[in-house]
């Protein structure tokens, strides 16, 4: 029993992320309708000479996907899933619901809630129970709004876990191999492209930066790749990976174009195979992997030690699911030891620059070559080039390394590793 309790206590620290503050779920969520009247947050055009557009409700019903994620449970493709599932609907199956919309417990759920909102305002920034009287108020602040749930987004670890609960999994809700086998697409997620993609909805001005602080993207990708892995270790050490009783694992949780692709399509490489040996399954490290290449430029001496933690979880996942906890167990600690250090660090643009030159070299050189890890070196490339302002410059070089992942299909490690070699040099 005991150790039971530490176990469950130890996956709800590492699954939830962060311990600290308030919670999106934690108050009532009262609805989109509460937010988008005339006089709040529905203005028909941005409001001049004000702190806050007031027009955020249209840009989200407009052109934000989340306002539709529920409605595409409607579409053939979800009906399709359900009909394979076993479903009545996609459209009522928690399974569905929880990544699809707010669908927070019945007594959380305001009068003017509807779960046909989809991924509304309060999914992301926290039920409004408390804080909605006060957060047009100039004289509280922001620290009084969370105070009263809502969720701050502006820091870059809670902003990863938040987004990471759907598009990765935790603990209630994971795109399992079984739902993927029934047509859902494979899940890839990277914070900052995410962001930067988003319509965007609010402006980082002086009132904005004196509230909340700057918006750095090089932190927020890197609390994308801290968050990502911790994640991806706390998954593998979950009931979701260790199912009673099962022949297999959960597939999901391994990388999915070591078996996908054609059988003459040969791409095992002993660089990349950690150990393993050939056609044997591989547990999915993307994230892991490219903070390893972070780890050789923020941390050098720490390096070696992490890949030999990487090294030794991938041969974990071909022994039990004892071996895998313990081996994610480890490289959680470790993560947890440099976590806030490394988010709380002010980065001078050469810093940034170097850890985009170390990812783009042990690309080049084969280190990176799942297309999972080829996918986040593509979107760190770019969004790290952006960020130091030299994207302009290297775009022909990017988007020649874009074109190498822009399907699992066409992907061929080799063709991927000599565009990062041609960026490289021009770095």
């Amino acid at each position: 029993m005991m150790l039971l309790l530490r176990t469950a206590t130890w996956l709800s620290l590492v699954l939830g992320c962060a311990t600290h503050g308030a919670e999106v779920g934690d108050y009532k969520h009262l609805g989109v309708a509460t937010c988008a009247t005339g006089v709040c947050h529905g203005k028909l055009v941005a409001q001049k000479d004000v702190d806050v557009a007031l027009n955020e409700y249209r840009i989200w019903s407009a052109d934000d996907r989340h306002a539709r994620a529920y409605s595409a449970l409607a579409g053939a493709r979800s009906k399709a899933i359900a009909d394979k599932l076993g479903l009545a609907s996609a459209q009522t199956a928690k399974i569905c619901l929880d990544c699809h919309s707010d669908n927070v417990p019945a007594d959380k759920r305001g009068a003017k809630f509807q779960i046909s909102d989809g991924i509304a305002c309060e999914a992301c920034h926290g039920g409004a129970e408390r804080w909605i009287e006060s957060h047009s108020d100039a004289s509280t602040t922001h620290a009084d709004n969370i105070a009263k749930g809502l969720y701050p987004t502006e820091n870059p670890e809670r902003r990863a876990a938040l987004c990471l609960d759907c598009h990765m999994g935790d603990a209630d809700r994971l795109a399992t191999h079984m739902i993927m086998g029934a047509g859902h697409p494979r899940l890839s997620f990277e914070v900052g492209a995410y962001t930067v993609n988003l319509p965007e909805h609010f402006t980082v001005d002086a009132d904005y930066v004196r509230r909340k602080g700057a918006v750095d993207e090089f932190r927020i990708w890197l609390a994308g790749q801290l968050i990502g892995a911790r994640r991806l270790l706390a998954l593998d050490a979950s009931p979701w990976f260790d199912k009673s009783g099962a022949i297999t694992p959960e597939l999901s949780l391994y990388d999915c174009q070591g078996c996908h692709h054609a059988m003459d399509d040969l791409r095992w490489s002993p660089k990349r195979a950690g150990g393993l040996k050939p056609g044997t399954l591989r547990l999915n490290d993307d994230h892991l992997s490219v903070l390893i290449s972070v780890t050789g430029v923020l941390e050098p001496g720490e390096r070696d030690a992490l890949a030999r933690m990487a090294g030794a979880l991938l041969r974990a996942g071909q022994q039990n699911a004892n071996a895998v906890r313990e081996a994610s167990r480890a490289l959680t600690a470790w993560i947890d030891a440099r976590k806030s250090a490394w988010l709380d660090r002010a980065y001078e643009h050469a810093t940034v620059a170097a850890v985009r030159k170390a990812i783009v070299k042990d690309a080049a050189e084969g280190e990176l070559a799942d297309y999972g890890a080829a996918e986040q070196v593509y979107l760190a490339v770019d969004g790290l080039s952006q960020a130091i302002g030299d994207g302009e410059r290297l775009h022909a070089k990017v988007d020649a390394l874009w074109k190498t992942v822009e399907t699992d299909r066409a992907y061929r490690p080799d063709q991927f590793a000599g565009a990062a070699h041609a960026l490289l040099e021009a770095l």
